[in-house]
């Protein structure tokens, strides 16, 4: 049984059950035409903070007093807990789940919003996270942890303005994997369905991940980029791309690697 000073919720993009994917997506075929300076400063933002405190995990009671001190714990709600919990990260493979997903879909939007409507669109879908994880129990004392909150909120804009965009998605079955490009729309609409059923069926009490943030992120970035999508055409630009990026979509070729094959005999 975990000790209770080791409890805390994750906003952990790649877990969203509390085990791996069986589908996990790694990358889009949705090329930018601008260089995403403000993601990549986001990543190694996030990279940096959790440098800063990585030796901590070597004593379980002093990290939890760091993500009681500095994530956003609901019953106490301090102000500033609200932007330092979103660079938090509770492990290492935590942080790089969440990295991979801003990776895969920040690019895109802040090639179309710009840099700096870009870092402030970030930064208020994960302000509305954690508003989201603290209205579905704000008397909890679980502290709240990870990017993905705001991240969400990418995913929940990329979803609007690229609904068709290819994303490659890494399926396992059992010992398996297979890469397979799977419209944005289904990956990201499932995605958003896990959370709402797992948020419904998981108490926060307990620690684990922090569905609502998930949901209320995306839900968040979702809206705060219809005015975008208005201002380019709303419905007629679905119908102009077929919900497709308005831009040639990327091709990677099949690497055929070293690894002999065994031929069956009959």
């Amino acid at each position: 049984m975990q000790p209770f000073w080791l409890k805390y919720q994750t906003l952990d993009l790649s877990r969203p059950t509390g085990s791996v994917l069986p589908m996990f997506p790694f990358r889009d075929h949705n090329p930018s035409s601008r260089t995403p300076y403000v993601t990549w400063a986001l990543i190694a933002v996030n990279i940096l903070v959790f440098a800063s405190y990585h030796a901590l995990f070597s004593d379980e009671r002093a990290l939890s007093n760091f993500f009681f001190n500095y994530g956003l714990v609901p019953a106490i709600a301090a102000p500033e807990t609200f932007v330092t919990s979103m660079f938090l990260h509770g492990s290492f493979m935590h942080l790089v789940g969440n990295m991979l997903f801003l990776c895969v879909f920040g690019d895109n939007l802040e090639d179309t919003m710009g840099h700096v409507r870009y870092l402030l669109f970030f930064l208020a879908s994960g302000l509305a996270a954690a508003s989201a994880q603290f209205f579905s129990d704000p008397a909890s004392t679980v502290p709240m942890v990870g990017a993905s909150g705001a991240i969400a909120g990418v995913m929940g804009g990329y979803l609007l303005l690229y609904p068709k965009a290819r994303v490659d998605v890494l399926i396992f079955i059992v010992v398996i994997i297979r890469v397979i490009p799977i419209p944005a729309w289904i990956v990201l609409g499932a995605w958003f369905g896990i959370q709402l059923v797992q948020g419904a069926a998981t108490p926060t009490a307990g620690g684990g991940v922090a569905y609502w943030a998930h949901a209320g992120g995306f839900v968040a970035g979702l809206l705060m980029t219809v005015p975008v999508w208005l201002r380019m055409g709303g419905t007629d630009y679905w119908k102009r791309t077929e919900g497709a990026p308005p831009h040639p979509q990327a091709k990677y070729r099949r690497v055929k690697t070293g690894i002999p094959t065994v031929r069956r005999h009959r």
